[in-house]
């Protein structure tokens, strides 16, 4: 670490962020500002445009304050001008969020100039590795601007994971299970039924599989969260579904949830056979869970996504016995294949996928987690 900069714990931090892809953004930067306060002492501030999402995740948070301050974390609404505070020593920059103008002169004029990091989203594509840490000298300034890419290998930054999660994980016994059920009004499932969370975007295989699952001959439990899973599950069946209702149609049955803090979130992921998950946040959360389950990526234009979700699919399936089952259900869930064809395969491999999934969290705990490796990345620069 520079000898200029002030000591590592105690070290003010702020994070910018802009909510584009609904609850991800707001949800990995407050996983992200809660661990360098909590792990390491950091004095941390989250810059935030939508207040009214982070506060969801977050229940603590309220949203019509413009600034708080939350499990000791300052939270500010993103506002032009900004709170006339000093730039930080560590200034993240989400997801090439661009902080704003007069900031970066603050950061320019300041001694020591700050530490200038563009957390990127997650990908396993390749180019990732080589581009991970590279710096971005801005012209005309002595700042010096860091891209740093979350992945799968040791060459990346890592996946967003807190100190306890795996004992947390561990603890999660039946009588935690059970009362977890019991919480959301919901019964255990039973020795026969398959129990199934479900968080997608606009999704046009979600009527097939729903009609899979009503036609087939195993009980089939949904929950699902609220939001646009819930609202298309309304859909097919032709009625609403509300928090604590339930709606029945042949071997289905869906339970309508309230809006889960990410704790409850994370439980969720792990009291579930199956997790249908979408986005970075949920993702990255079900692969801690441990579970089986199905990602929707977030769509890009000309189907680039689909590169994406190729290279996640070449590394996370490496050391499957049974590539192509599993290929071909994420592919489906995508808009590419024959959905209840390729479920029923899916759901045939389940207990081989979740003994894989376990060696899987074991296989990315070995490159270290997102929030300590940057704090080793901000040490080390």
């Amino acid at each position: 670490m520079s000898d200029t900069l002030p000591a590592l714990r105690g070290l003010r931090c702020d994070v910018f962020c802009r909510v584009i892809d609904n609850f991800g953004d707001a949800g990995v930067c407050w996983r992200l500002v809660r661990e360098l306060r909590l792990r390491y002492g950091w004095r941390v501030r989250i810059i935030i445009d939508d207040l009214d999402t982070l506060a969801r995740l977050a229940p603590q948070v309220r949203p019509g304050l413009a600034i708080q301050h939350a499990e000791g974390i300052d939270i500010a609404r993103w506002s032009d001008p900004l709170p006339p505070d000093a730039p930080a020593d560590v200034v993240i920059e989400a997801f090439a969020c661009e902080i704003p103008p007069a900031y970066a002169e603050a950061m320019a004029r300041r001694s020591p100039v700050p530490h200038w990091i563009n957390l990127e989203y997650l990908s396993a594509e390749s180019w990732v590795e080589e581009c991970h840490g590279l710096l971005s000298p801005q012209p005309h300034s002595t700042l010096k601007k860091y891209f740093y890419f979350p992945g799968f290998t040791p060459q990346t930054g890592g996946l967003l994971r807190e100190k306890g999660l795996f004992s947390e994980r561990a603890a999660f016994d039946e009588q935690a299970r059970a009362e977890f059920w019991d919480s959301l009004g919901i019964a255990a499932p039973t020795a026969d039924e398959l129990r199934i969370s479900l968080f997608c975007y606009e999704n046009n295989a979600l009527p097939v599989m729903l009609n899979e699952w009503a036609t087939g001959n195993k009980p089939i439990g949904v929950v699902a969260t609220s939001g646009l899973a819930a609202r298309q599950v309304e859909s097919w069946f032709g009625e609403q579904l509300p928090e604590r209702r339930v709606l029945r149609r042949g071997s289905l049955t869906v339970y309508g949830i309230p809006f889960l803090s990410q704790a409850g979130y994370d439980r969720l992921l792990w009291a579930c056979d199956i997790n249908f998950v979408r986005g970075e946040d949920s993702f990255v959360r079900a692969q801690w869970a441990q579970q089986p389950f199905i990602w929707q990526i977030y769509p890009q234009a000309e189907e680039a996504h689909f590169a994406k979700l190729g290279a996640f699919l070449n590394r996370f399936l490496g050391s499957y016995p049974d590539p192509r089952s599993i290929r071909e259900c994420f592919l489906a869930w995508n808009g590419k294949g024959k959905m209840a064809e390729s479920w029923r395969k899916f759901a045939e491999n389940r207990q081989l996928l979740g003994q894989h999934g376990k060696v899987w969290a074991r296989q990315l705990d070995q490159t270290g987690d997102l929030a300590n490796n940057l704090v080793s990345f901000v040490r080390g620069n």
